[in-house]
Formats: C-alpha cells, structure tokens, sequence
C-alpha cells in the first residue's frame, strides 16, 4: 500500500512534470495564431471552443475517473494532450487551430482533478487524520516553480531562435512536446491504485463506465443540496471571467504595447515566469495564513485582491505598471488556489470527490469561454485595458460566495 508520505512525493514529482511543459508554451498559444495571421477575435473563439468541450465533457470525465481509476484516465489525457499539442504546432488555417483547441479541451477535461483525487484518497486511506492540505499547498508551490521555469527556459529558446526561416516560437513547442511525453510516461509509472480498480479490465471496466452517469448525477445532487459547495463553486463564475484578463488579454496588450508579437513573447517568458514564481510563494503562504485567519478568510482576501489586480494591469498605460500588476495578481492567485481547493475537499468524500473537481474546472471553463466571446469584441471595439478592467472588476465580486464558507469554519 502506498504511503501518505509517498503518494505527497508522487504528486509533487507529477505536478511538476505536468506543468513544466505549460510553462514552456505560457502565452505562446495566443500569439502563435496571431503570428500566422489570425484576429484577436479569431484567437477568442478558438479560446471558447477549447472552453465549451471542456463545459461539455468535465463532469462525464469526472465521473468517468471515480468509476474506473484515477490512472487510466490520466493516461488517456497525456495521450491528448501529446495529440493537440502537435496539432497546435502544425496549424496554418483557423479551422486547424480550432481542431486543435478542441483536442486540447478534451484533454483538460481529463486531466483537471484526477491526480488531486488519486493523492488525496491514497493518502486518506493510508492515514485518516493526514493534513491534505499542507500537499495541497507544497503542490500549488512546486506548479508555480515548474511554470516559471518553464517560461523562463521558453524566453531563452524565443531569443536564442537557431533556426532561421522559422518562427521563433517553435521550439518551446518542441520542449514541451518532450516534457508531456517524460510526464506520460511517470504517470504510468507511479501512480497506483487499489486492487480492484487494477483488475478491471473487459466487462468489468465496461461496468465501471456505465457507473459513470449515475456518479454525475450524485455530484450534481449533492452541489444542490450543500449550499456551501455550490457557492464555492460558483466563485469560479466570477474568476472564469478574471483569468480571461491574464491569460488571453495580458499577451495581446503586451504585443501591442511592445509593437510584435516575437518582442511580447520575449518579455512574457521572464515575466511569466517571475509570475509563477510569486505563485508558488502565494501558494506556500496561503498554508501560514490559512492556519491563522483560517482558510476561508484567506479564500476571501486572496480572490477579492487578485481581482482588484486585473482591474490595475487594464488601467495600467505602459509595459511596465503591466508587467508589475500581473505579477502581483498572480502571487495572490496562488494564495487562493490551494485554499479554494481544501474547501472543495472538505465537502467531498471518496466516492465523489473527482466529480467534485470536476464540476469546479467545469463552471470555470464554461464561464471563462463565455467571457471570452464578450471581452474579445469588447477588446476589439474599444482596447484591451477595457476589456480587461471590466473582467477584473467581474471577478472581484465572487469574493463574496466564500462567506458561508466562513461561517461553517467559524462554526
């Protein structure tokens, strides 16, 4: 049987390995497409649709992995992830760049939560009392870590460019490719699950599938009828429509104020990942001061401050205050992950804590493709400081769905 302590190691190891790769291509998938001569408009329906087939496949995935193991949908997602990213790299026309969001949707669908899920029940079941929590925390510290570094090496690969008569923004790509592939292949390696998931295998595994709907329909009972999880859940209304401000906006207004898209993705690297590098500090604080006001307070603070941040990068007129205001967002958008995470796993059990997860990554996926089809003409027909003050201003306001939260940790 797996030990806490080494199902922690195992979820560091993999987190790591999981979110280097993203931080090699960190931004890079906005300003390919616009590279090759597509709009910002285009690049935010491209974002939607990546976004509704995650809407659309969140919960079955979900559900999909309480039935038949957290490992094997883990390693069907590294085999998609693999697929879109090579898909992404070869895009010429709008529609391929659409496949390839598409695949990259699916793939994010099964990837969101699985692993969170395997570490906590492995854990749980090795020690009942273990602070999950805490590796919670270390994990949101080592994503950070992995993300910065990885953008820092992808600025070094844009700026070094060896190959000329290409884009310079191609061989992040091929690191990445190489990092997802090491990732697959630890996967398969070290997570382990129970005897019984282990041996489902022809109609037993096929048995398991079809548990798959009715552990959907659980999930959604029980957010109806825990007031708490659903408004948890429904912070990701609000911030879905935050991250829009730094994740799509942030590159596109960086290219604009630099005048290139090649000149943005040399600035975005180091500070992408200077970013991740104060997210990993938030995330490692959020454990301290969530021990002394008490996660949800720290929920509460962290949100309503990331918010106010996104509304600063919109009003900021030059790289620089841009540059400042996204790295202070970020550090707070780590202190708020791992709490916002803790609170999901206080109101889940085994039986459904993927589907849990999974229906979080859903409402904020869904929210975020929907914000993007407003703020992308909005950005269009007026400037991306606009759009992206209004998606901030959007976002500080879930702030206030963590106070049941709060009174249930008070109480």
């Amino acid at each position: 049987m797996t030990t806490a302590r080494t199902a922690e190691r195992r979820l560091l190891l993999l987190t790591c390995t999981r979110w280097l790769p993203t931080g090699l291509v960190f931004g890079l998938t906005v300003l390919l497409p616009l590279q090759r001569g597509l709009s910002l408009a285009d690049v935010g329906a491209m974002v939607a649709t990546q976004g509704f087939v995650v809407l659309a496949l969140e919960l079955p995935s979900g559900g999909l992995a309480d039935a038949v193991g957290r490992r094997p949908v883990l390693l069907l997602a590294g085999v998609l992830g693999v697929a879109s990213t090579l898909v992404l790299v070869l895009a010429q026309q709008a529609w391929v760049f659409v496949v390839a969001l598409a695949l990259q949707g699916v793939y994010r669908a099964l990837d969101s939560g699985p692993l969170e899920a395997w570490f906590v029940d492995t854990a749980l079941a090795d020690d009942p009392s273990t602070p999950v929590e805490r590796a919670l925390s270390r994990a949101g510290t080592v994503l950070g870590a992995a993300i910065a570094v990885g953008a820092l090496v992808s600025a070094g690969l844009v700026a070094w460019h060896p190959v000329a008569g290409s884009s310079a923004l191609l061989l992040p790509f091929g690191a990445a490719l190489a990092g997802m592939l090491v990732h697959l292949v630890l996967t398969a390696v070290l997570v382990t699950e129970a005897p019984h998931r282990e041996r489902a295998r022809g109609a037993a595994l096929l048995a398991s599938t079809r548990q798959a709907p009715r552990l959907v329909v659980d999930g959604v009972r029980l957010l109806r009828a825990d007031r708490v999880l659903r408004c948890v859940v429904l912070v990701e209304v609000f911030w879905g429509v935050g991250m829009i401000g730094f994740e799509t906006l942030m590159p596109a207004r960086l290219a604009e104020q630099l005048g290139g898209v090649e000149r943005a993705a040399v600035v975005l690297g180091p500070a992408a990942a200077g970013a991740w590098g104060l997210y990993a500090v938030g995330a490692g604080a959020a454990g301290l001061v969530g021990r002394r006001l008490g996660v949800a307070w720290t929920a509460v603070g962290a949100r309503l401050a990331c918010g106010l941040l996104v509304v600063v990068m919109g009003l900021a007129t030059g790289p620089v205050g841009l540059v400042v205001a996204y790295l202070a967002a970020y550090t707070l958008h780590g202190a708020n992950n791992p709490v916002h995470a803790t609170l999901l796993h206080r109101r889940a059990s085994a039986g459904n804590r993927a589907t849990v997860l999974s229906i979080n990554s859903m409402v904020s996926g869904g929210c975020y493709s929907l914000g993007v089809l407003v703020l992308g003409p909005l950005a269009a027909a007026t400037s991306t400081g606009v759009a992206t003050v209004v998606a901030g201003a959007f976002s500080a306001l879930g702030a206030a769905l963590y106070l049941p939260a709060v009174r249930t940790e008070q109480r």
